[in-house]
């Protein structure tokens, strides 16, 4: 994050250090929240070692819908996001 205002060149790398770990974190989690969601939704018995036909179509569908949706919601509070900063900006402008 070059520019950063009255952080040292050790506080930045530091910093970007936490940001990539959080990331991380949160990634796992993500993933893991699909992984559960997917498996309490798509599996509801242990007939055999590998999952059905049917049961694999269900896991795929409820990713693919679980990842959509993420991707929106990203996308959705970038928009949000950048609206406050606008308003934000125009209201530090008009003083």
């Amino acid at each position: 994050m070059p520019g950063m205002p009255n952080f040292s060149a050790a506080q930045e790398k530091e910093m970007n250090k936490e940001l990539e770990s959080m990331q991380l974190r949160d990634s796992l989690s993500l993933y893991n929240r699909l992984s559960k969601r997917c498996f309490d939704d798509c599996v509801s018995s242990f007939r055999t070692r590998t999952l059905d036909r049917g049961e694999e179509t269900c896991v795929v569908r409820c990713a693919e819908k679980f990842l959509k949706h993420m991707a929106r919601v990203t996308v959705r509070f970038g928009e949000v996001q950048q609206q406050q900063m606008g308003a934000a900006g125009a209201g530090g402008a008009a003083k």
